[in-house]
């Protein structure tokens, strides 16, 4: 690892190793918000499968798309993604073309990106593809697979998966038991690439960015700028401090989030926010737990001692358990009945059953809640999507409290949810409002994504024609 170590020099990085933790990035300077501190092209990457809509495997995009005509399993948008491309997929092509249509349809993204990988290593060993520090397969090879770890079901699937991969590649050279042990990297390594708005559009593996740690504190974000993956930091990191990003979402309580990191990473996470319990009570009875009986209070509620109700802590007052269920019962009997709504494509139905639930939560939850937060955005995303936008921008308006406490100041999905409210705002002609969820995006955003991005460009411009439009309204009104 010395040619990595030597690149990760000139970023201003040193690869090291700390107990517990294993490899990890450490600082040999000084980084502030908004700055760049590593960046890196995936070692493979595939669009995600949709019935929906296809995506051109070298840009993701979903434009002027046409099927590979030998495998007609990958599509491009043009000439140029086919050809920068062509190096890799022609082994790809002739491996898929092999298979019958029926194999052809059990090709998954997951089995392509595990194909992708051994003909990358192939033509990288065969010197058509050039091998470099930062983008070797020996650096796959010294990921951490946790295989000890594994449940013997997901061994079983991993073990299947690997043998139609085997079968398609038909390579004397691999085996079985590799095949499924990297699968298992990629269940603990593997990044889903999203658009400036975070939307996901595929899975890449990134091998340098997977030696970076989790912390629920993180002092860096990762985010994409078309497949290259950049972390900035989003807070002044000084010289010998680890570099850690957030591998979930972190709203949720200690539990919580210690449960999804588990399941998904296999490892328990010992980050400042996560050792202290005496402040996880009341954090999880917030977020996730009940309101007060009393509208007019705010105080979060805890269990009594002969487990009947629920005691709120502020003014007293007791909640009886059996309520609590009642309203916990309808509120799951109406989300299936709101799902199977928009699976049937009625929107509008979907959407009225979403707010009676909103409406029942809101009786159930804390105000703070994350499932009445994550109910709002549902119901604010199907009125987008109906164009109802005075609505969208109340439901809208609602999540920004919750996005304000859950999430650190720095970090993308609130300045994306202010950048939502301004739009909404625009649109409705609240220019005024616009300009000031926008600058309050703007704020966050250049700090997350940096400011030369097309997205960020064009968010500037959007605030400049915004304020264009202010003074205009009051020169007119001066008039």
């Amino acid at each position: 690892m010395e040619e990595l170590q030597s690149a990760l020099k000139g970023n201003g990085l040193t690869l090291s190793n700390l107990p517990e933790k294993g490899r990890c990035l450490l600082t040999t300077r000084d980084f502030h918000p908004g700055e760049v501190i590593i960046s890196q092209q995936p070692y493979v990457c595939v669009p995600n499968k949709s019935p929906v809509e296809s995506r051109c495997d070298g840009c993701f995009t979903t434009s002027n798309l046409k099927k590979c005509s030998g495998c007609h399993v990958v599509w491009y948008c043009g000439s140029t993604c086919q050809k920068l491309d062509w190096k890799l997929h022609r082994l790809e092509c002739e491996a898929l073309s092999r298979l019958d249509k029926d194999r052809r349809k059990c090709v998954t993204p997951s089995i392509r990106l595990m194909v992708k990988l051994y003909l990358r290593r192939k033509l990288q060993s065969e010197k058509v593809i050039p091998t470099t520090a930062t983008d070797s397969y020996n650096l796959v090879e010294a990921l951490v697979s946790h295989m000890p770890d594994i449940y013997e079901k997901q061994l079983v699937l991993y073990a299947q998966m690997a043998n139609l991969v085997n079968f398609i590649l038909q390579q004397p050279d691999i085996n079985i038991k590799e095949i499924a042990e990297n699968f298992s990297k990629f269940a603990c390594n593997a990044h889903t690439i999203c658009d400036s708005e975070l939307i996901p559009l595929g899975t890449g593996l990134y091998p340098v960015i997977s030696i970076i740690n989790h912390s629920c504190l993180p002092n860096s974000v990762l985010v994409f700028e078309g497949r290259l993956a950049v972390i900035r930091a989003v807070q002044h990191i000084p010289q010998g401090a680890e570099v850690l990003i957030s591998y979930i979402d972190t709203t949720g309580s200690t539990m919580t989030r210690q449960k999804a990191l588990k399941e998904q990473y296999l490892f328990t996470c010992t980050c400042p926010r996560c050792i202290k319990l005496s402040d996880d009570i009341q954090e999880s009875a917030v977020l996730e737990g009940y309101r007060c009986k009393d509208e007019g209070c705010n105080g979060f509620l805890l269990r009594s001692s002969d487990d009947k109700g629920f005691i709120c802590q502020q003014c007293g007052r007791v909640r009886d358990k059996e309520e609590i269920r009642k309203i916990a019962s309808e509120v799951k009997s109406m989300s299936e009945k709101a799902l199977m709504s928009l699976l049937s494509g009625n929107q509008l139905e979907g959407v009225s059953t979403y707010q009676t639930i909103e409406k029942l939560q809101r009786k159930l939850c804390h105000p703070f809640s994350i499932s009445l937060m994550q109910t709002r955005e549902k119901v604010l995303k199907i009125l987008m999507e109906l164009q109802n936008w005075r609505e969208a921008l109340a439901y809208c308006k609602l999540t920004i409290p919750v996005y304000q406490r859950v999430y650190p100041g720095f970090h993308p999905l609130l300045g994306l949810q202010y950048y939502t409210c301004g739009k909404l705002e625009w649109f409705l002609g609240d220019t005024e409002d616009a300009i000031k969820s926008v600058t309050k995006a703007m704020d966050i955003l250049r700090i997350t994504h940096g400011t030369n991005t097309p997205f960020m460009r064009d968010l500037l411009m959007k605030l400049e024609e915004a304020h264009a439009e202010a003074s205009h309204k009051l020169s007119c009104k001066d008039e």
